[in-house]
């Protein structure tokens, strides 16, 4: 069985430390799945592994209202 495997790589930047904690620059790595969920892991001295069920509901969660930018390294 040939199942297409379509795995998307992301990183979070961020412009703006609004909570003071994660700081700036690219502060997550993540992928999406072919199912649309999302893996991400922060880049911090305090590392940890999260899980979402899409895109949009990781940028709501960590967006800051547009201080923090997802950047696509691969394309679509």
């Amino acid at each position: 069985m040939n199942i297409p495997v379509k795995l998307r790589r992301f990183v979070l930047q961020r412009d703006e430390d609004v909570n003071n904690f994660s700081g700036t620059g690219i502060v997550v790595e993540g992928v999406e799945f072919s199912n649309g969920w999302v893996a991400l892991t922060w880049r911090s001295h305090l590392t940890s592994l999260s899980f979402y069920s899409s895109i949009k509901v990781a940028e709501e969660v960590h967006g800051h209202d547009g201080k923090t930018k997802l950047i696509w390294l691969d394309e679509e």
